[in-house]
């Protein structure tokens, strides 16, 4: 299989074509002036190191502003490309595998959690990632999740945008690095044992501040969710999936209160998670009325796993084998791209990196 890259004959560099075929060009004194891919005064500056010229000059410099994004700013690495090529084995075109740490850097998060349809699911990858997962990372790949994970705690602190969750992924995040770092050992972790220990630190600190979080009230003179019909509000509570969400709700006034403790709710809630469960395939048809749904919903939810639901998730491609966020797309071959899609439940993007 070919390389594609740039250039065929070398990727990266500048070829011109003459009599005797194709030269290659290095650049040297005022021919830097005339070119336009490179910034003479940047490279001038004081703050830089002497480099060299030709292709050696643009490897640095380019080296150069990816470890200066990488380092100053508390955000992803650098990568041209949102999406990856997930590889469990060697073959004669690629040579080794893909790890979770690099699909970690290369999947662009730190985008994603700015996006509404995308934070709740980035958020539930990261709890499981600290759950089980936190010590296959590598130094880089750790690096860059306190990165976003700091960025995440930023946005919860500014938008209020589900804290709970977010209070959630830290508290396992916790008690995972407690339990390393205390009880298991040093050896089990990359990087200096303090590293950690300032990283626990952090944790407790974002902890804190998430549990001291005001929350101002909304000054609108407009039409608020009082003002709704009460069949209206009933329709909202449906469209709710998380019990919790309906039971704050319904702290928030007397009539939501009643709302909420609808039978016919906490049913329709049931048979949204646990209606594909062998033990409970009959509760759709089930017509008694002394049911106490809300107490079968609570004890349903201890012996199976809630449906997972997402405004928007990421996408595996069986035909390329590519793992990639929908709306940026990915180089697909497939005559009908669309029917080689599958979508990725977090749980599912820890299982694809196991081996």
């Amino acid at each position: 299989m070919p390389f594609l890259g740039k250039d065929w004959r070398s990727p990266g560099w500048s070829w011109t074509k003459t009599d005797h075929g194709w030269k290659r060009i290095v650049f040297f004194g005022h021919e830097l002036e005339n070119n336009k891919e490179i910034d003479l005064e940047e490279l001038c500056s004081d703050n830089n190191e002497n480099l060299f010229v030709g292709e050696v000059c643009e490897l640095a410099n380019t080296k150069r502003k990816k470890d200066l994004y990488n380092n100053n700013t508390k955000s992803q690495f650098v990568f041209r490309d949102k999406w990856i090529y997930v590889q469990k084995g060697s073959t004669k075109e690629r040579h080794g595998y893909c790890t979770l740490g690099e699909a970690l850097n290369r999947l662009d998060f730190s985008s994603a959690i700015q996006d509404l349809r995308r934070f709740n699911y980035v958020a539930k990858l990261f709890q499981l990632i600290a759950r089980s997962q936190l010590t296959s990372l590598s130094g880089a790949a750790q690096k860059n999740y306190f990165n976003i994970l700091e960025k995440i705690v930023r946005k919860v602190l500014e938008d209020h945008y589900n804290p709970r969750l977010v209070k959630e992924l830290l508290q396992d995040l916790s008690s995972t690095l407690h339990s390393l770092t205390i009880h298991v050992g040093r050896c089990v972790l990359v990087g200096n044992v303090n590293i950690w220990l300032c990283r626990l630190e952090t944790i407790v600190k974002w902890q804190q501040e998430l549990n001291n979080m005001q929350i101002p009230k909304q000054m609108y003179t407009g039409l608020s969710f009082n003002d709704l019909p009460l069949y209206m509000q009933n329709k909202i509570l449906c469209k709710l999936s998380d019990a919790c969400d309906i039971i704050n709700l319904g702290q928030a006034t007397p009539t939501l209160h009643v709302l909420s403790e609808n039978k016919m709710l906490w049913k329709k809630l049931c048979q949204f998670h646990f209606s594909d469960k062998p033990f409970c395939r009959n509760l759709g048809l089930t017509r008694a009325d002394n049911v106490d749904w809300k107490l079968m919903y609570f004890t349903l939810q201890k012996h199976y796993p809630m449906k997972e639901q997402y405004g928007d998730t990421l996408h595996f491609c069986k035909h390329c084998s590519i793992l990639f966020w929908k709306d940026f797309g990915h180089p697909c071959t497939a005559n009908d791209p669309d029917s080689c899609l599958m979508p990725i439940s977090p749980q599912h993007f820890i299982d694809l990196f196991k081996f």
